[in-house]
């Protein structure tokens, strides 16, 4: 049976906080609000991009709207692959993994769109098989439907599945639906947020993390 691994991507798979931070800064700018830290920018990322949005305009005492919300996400689209790549490993363990057999598949809060922009200018996608967004199902992360919808895209079982994140959307979303999850040390999230979860320091134990799972 087939043994699938779900990857979250900001913080997971891409160092993207580069290009969010850069279109914030650009946002607040053009409503005349003052910029953020990178690590302001860190601690909003993870819940898709109403909410990094939200989030950025209470700091700045600017009044949030679908609008901004809109305008920021055409700006970031358009840079979306500037600055961001990979972290240190990533490709190689994705390669890794594949040539073991695992399935691969991206679920991220972020819209689908931007997702597939870097992943095709990474030339991560061919790796993948599916591509989930935090607008390609009624519900995103921590939801379970969320990660269930895409098994259900690849025609695979909760039980046959992990989820890789470092965020605690990603490791909520797999007990919730059932799914073994393993947490990513390397990424934007506090070490809290494993909560429980096998925890892999660096990308290159990827393998070694999720052959100890004994989904076999």
């Amino acid at each position: 049976m087939d043994r699938i691994a779900l990857f979250d991507l900001d913080g997971t798979l891409l160092d993207s906080a580069p290009d969010i931070h850069s279109a914030l800064d650009r946002l607040m700018a053009a409503h005349g609000r003052p910029g953020f830290s990178r690590e302001e920018v860190r601690r909003m990322i993870g819940d898709g991009v109403p909410v990094l949005v939200q989030r950025a305009c209470a700091a700045r005492n600017l009044v949030n709207s679908p609008e901004l919300v809109a305008e920021f996400l055409k700006d970031y689209e358009a840079h979306a692959a500037d600055e961001t790549r990979p972290f240190a490993g990533i490709p190689e363990a994705l390669a890794a993994l594949k040539a073991a057999g695992w399935r691969l598949a991206v679920c991220t809060n972020k819209p689908e769109k931007a997702a597939r922009i870097i992943l095709d200018n990474q030339k991560l996608s061919p790796l993948l098989e599916q591509v989930g967004g935090g607008d390609s199902f009624p519900v995103r992360k921590p939801h379970p439907g969320h990660p269930l919808g895409i098994l259900a895209r690849m025609g695979a079982e909760a039980s046959r599945a992990v989820l890789i994140g470092d965020h605690h959307n990603d490791t909520r979303a797999a007990k919730a639906a059932g799914i073994a999850a393993v947490f990513a040390a390397w990424g934007y999230g506090t070490a809290e947020m494993a909560e429980g979860a096998p925890v892999a320091s660096a990308p290159d134990e990827l393998p070694d993390v999720l052959a100890g799972l004994g989904i076999g």
